[in-house]
């Protein structure tokens, strides 16, 4: 199983870090942080300008830096088969 890394940068610090890509939508991102038993899962949403997705783990702030339509569009790529809701 080959896991798909996304780079995130730690705000207090400014370092970026690769992290485990668990799942990702337009909405939510979520990530794994560690390994083994010692892995954290943590949701990064959308910042209120649409710009970046921020999440905290364990007391610190980390930013994933794409804009949402970026992540749509990832999203779409990867999958052309997943459609939005229907409307009724």
């Amino acid at each position: 199983m080959i896991n798909e890394k996304i780079t995130v940068r730690i705000t207090e610090t400014g370092k970026t870090m690769e992290v485990v890509l668990f799942s990702r939508r337009a909405e939510v991102i979520e990530v794994v942080i560690g390994e083994g038993t010692h892995s954290m899962k943590c949701a990064l949403t959308p910042t209120r300008n649409g710009f970046a997705y921020a999440g905290s783990i364990m007391g610190r702030e980390i930013v994933y830096e794409r804009s949402r339509d970026q992540v749509k569009a990832d999203v779409e790529k990867l999958n052309p088969h997943v459609r939005g809701p229907r409307a009724r």
